[in-house]
C-alpha cells in the first residue's frame, strides 16, 4: 500500500496529550499516513493507558505499526508478574483497565525489529556494531518468537530478561542467557565497545565524561545497508542524524517534545505540547 506521507515518532512513554497534538500537527489521516513508532509506548507520561489504546487500534488499522521498548518490556513483565510495578511509572491503570489482558495481548506480539521502508531499519535502542543488520533482524525474530510464544514459556522468558550487568555476546551463547543479550542490545543499549560489550550505567548526553574504551554504538563506524532510526536515549533529545543513525526520542516526558521522522525527506516535526512532569 502507498501513504501520503510516513512518520516515524520517538519514545511516547504515555504523553498522551503531547501525542495527540503532534498528530494535529502533522494533519495525521490514518485514511492515507502511517505512523511508525519506536518503542516506549507506556511508562512516565500522564495517560499510558489511552496512549497505548490508540497505537493499538491504529496499528489494527493499518495505519501504524510499533518495536518493543525496554519499558513495554517492562509492562509484560509486570503483567506476568515477573517484574514489580516501578513507583516512577504511571502504569497502573493499565492492569486495573477491563482490558487490561488484550492490550498486554497485542503488546507482547509487536515485533523487536522493523523496515519502514526500503532505506530505514527500526529498532528502540539500536543495533551494535558487530551486528549487521541481516544478523539483527534474524536475532530480533527469535526474541520475538520467545516473547509471542504461549503464556508457560513467555512467563519462563521474562524473568530471565533482567540483569545489572551486561552478557558478554560470544559465538556459543545460546538459552535465555542469549535473549537476555538480545533484549539488552535492542531495548537498553547506549554505549558499548567496538566488540559490543554494554555499559549499563551512563544515559547523560555526549558532552559528559564516557568510560574508558566506551562510545555511543553509532559512533562505531562499520558499514550500513539501512539508516538505524532508533529512540531510548531522552539526553540527546533527537540531534543526532548522521548517514547511518536518526536519533528520535526528544525527551518530552521529561520537559522537551515528542518528534516525528518524516520518512522520504527527513524532515522533523515537534509536538506543540509537553508532557507534564514525571
Amino acid at each position: 500500500m502507498s501513504f501520503r506521507h510516513q512518520y516515524v515518532i520517538g519514545d511516547l512513554q504515555g504523553c498522551y496529550a503531547a501525542y495527540l497534538q503532534l498528530l494535529k500537527t502533522l494533519d495525521f489521516d490514518p485514511a492515507q499516513d502511517k505512523l511508525w513508532f519506536a518503542g516506549d509506548l507506556v511508562a512516565r507520561g500522564e495517560d499510558s493507558l489511552n496512549t497505548l489504546r490508540h497505537v493499538k487500534v491504529l496499528c489494527e488499522q493499518g495505519a501504524a505499526a510499533t518495536v518493543l521498548g525496554n519499558h513495554d518490556l517492562n509492562l509484560i513483565a509486570v503483567w506476568r508478574g515477573a517484574a514489580k510495578l516501578k513507583n516512577k511509572d504511571k502504569t497502573a491503570p493499565i492492569f486495573a483497565a477491563d482490558d487490561c489482558d488484550e492490550l498486554l495481548e497485542w503488546l507482547r506480539r509487536q515485533p523487536i525489529l522493523a523496515y519502514p521502508d526500503e532505506h530505514t531499519v527500526l529498532v528502540h535502542a539500536g543495533i551494535p556494531p558487530h551486528w549487521s543488520i541481516e544478523a539483527a533482524a534474524g536475532y530480533a525474530q527469535q526474541l520475538e518468537a520467545q516473547l509471542q510464544s504461549n503464556l508457560n514459556q513467555l512467563d519462563q522468558l521474562l524473568p530471565n530478561l533482567y540483569s545489572k550487568e551486561a552478557d558478554e555476546w560470544h559465538a556459543g551463547i545460546e538459552g535465555f542467557t542469549k535473549m537476555r543479550a538480545i533484549a539488552n542490545y535492542f531495548t537498553r543499549m547506549r554505549l558499548c565497545k567496538q566488540d559490543g560489550s554494554l555499559e549499563f550505567s551512563f544515559s547523560a548526553g555526549l558532552d559528559e565524561a564516557m568510560p574508558t574504551d566506551f562510545l555511543p554504538w553509532f559512533e562505531w563506524q562499520v558499514p550500513r545497508t539501512r539508516k538505524i532510526l532508533f529512540g531510548h536515549w531522552a539526553a540527546l533529545k533527537g540531534e543526532i542524524d548522521l548517514p547511518h543513525a536518526r536519533a528520535l526520542d526528544g525527551g518530552c516526558v521529561w520537559g522537551n517534545y515528542l518528534l516525528a521522522y518524516r520518512l522520504g525527506d527527513g524532515k522533523v516535526f515537534t509536538s506543540s505540547a509537553q508532557c507534564p512532569s514525571p
